[in-house]
């Protein structure tokens, strides 16, 4: 499949205003919403939803940095890796392959993006002296600095990466069956890594009877996504609603019996 210069100068308008979405706070940065806009500008949506709602799941997981360390940037499989999973799929590249192949363009967002903070950390500084020197345009232009460079940079990489679909052919071709097999395979493990990434940091030990559930839920009676979140909306609900059944009697007699151990309390400090 071949990327037209108009699909391409799209791409690139597409990836510009999600990269520099991630700074409104918009949640264009994610996978699966670029992997959308594309599909759309490609004309293959199918492929393009499920090559991001497998991105997504492994992104919300390296969403999570520890520290002050910055994950991979979800542009890089949901501009380019959606670029591959469409154009590619002839040459035998999976959704699971392109996930893995776009994993070094992530890398790369992640490094622009770590570069442009950088190089405009200076701007509050820089807006302090426009203002007490009265230039008030150069302060309006500097305060939109970093949106700017955000989109500039997202354009010029996304339509790159569309105009270079040759490029990546020739690379995909070049890689013997079982190398892009083995793509595949990471590819597919990648999401899990992703997940397993979320448990360690919200999982409690309480909740893991639910995560086992779950699992026997989808590996062992192979029910389908809508089955398994009506199960566990029955387990949140009776979680919600079986928290606390002491009778509202019981409640008061409990609160004015502790107000009545910390007024002792209270005198025997000598209050």
């Amino acid at each position: 499949m071949e990327i037209t210069l108009v699909q391409g100068i799209l791409i690139g308008l597409i990836t510009a205003f999600c990269y520099s979405g991630q700074l409104l706070g918009i949640y264009t940065n994610r996978a699966l919403v670029m992997s959308f806009f594309v599909g759309v500008v490609l004309g293959d949506i199918p492929t393009a939803l499920k090559f991001g709602a497998l991105a997504e799941l492994a992104y919300m997981g390296f969403g999570v940095g520890a520290g002050g360390t910055v994950p991979p940037n979800p542009v890089g499989p949901g501009i380019v890796g959606t670029i591959m999973a469409i154009t590619l799929k002839d040459q035998g590249v999976t959704a699971e392959s392109a996930l893995a192949l776009s994993f070094p363009f992530a890398v790369l967002f992640q490094l622009v993006t770590t570069a442009l903070y950088t190089f405009f950390s200076g701007s509050a500084k820089w807006s302090k002296n426009a203002i007490e020197s009265g230039q008030f345009k150069k302060f309006t232009l500097i305060a939109h600095s970093t949106y700017i460079a955000f989109a500039l940079a997202g354009f010029l990489i996304g339509i790159l990466a569309a105009l270079s679909r040759p490029g990546l052919q020739a690379f995909v071709e070049a890689l013997p069956e079982w190398l892009i097999n083995g793509f595949s395979v990471a590819g597919g493990l990648i999401p899990a890594i992703g997940f397993a990434m979320i448990m360690s940091v919200m999982l409690e030990k309480s909740l893991i009877p639910y995560v086992l559930l779950g699992y026997v839920c989808v590996a062992y009676l192979e029910l389908p996504t809508m089955a398994v979140a009506m199960v566990g909306a029955v387990f949140a609900l009776i979680q919600y609603y079986g928290k606390d059944k002491t009778p509202v009697g019981e409640k008061s007699l409990v609160a004015n019996n502790q107000t009545l151990l910390d007024e002792e309390e209270d005198f025997s400090n000598g209050i």
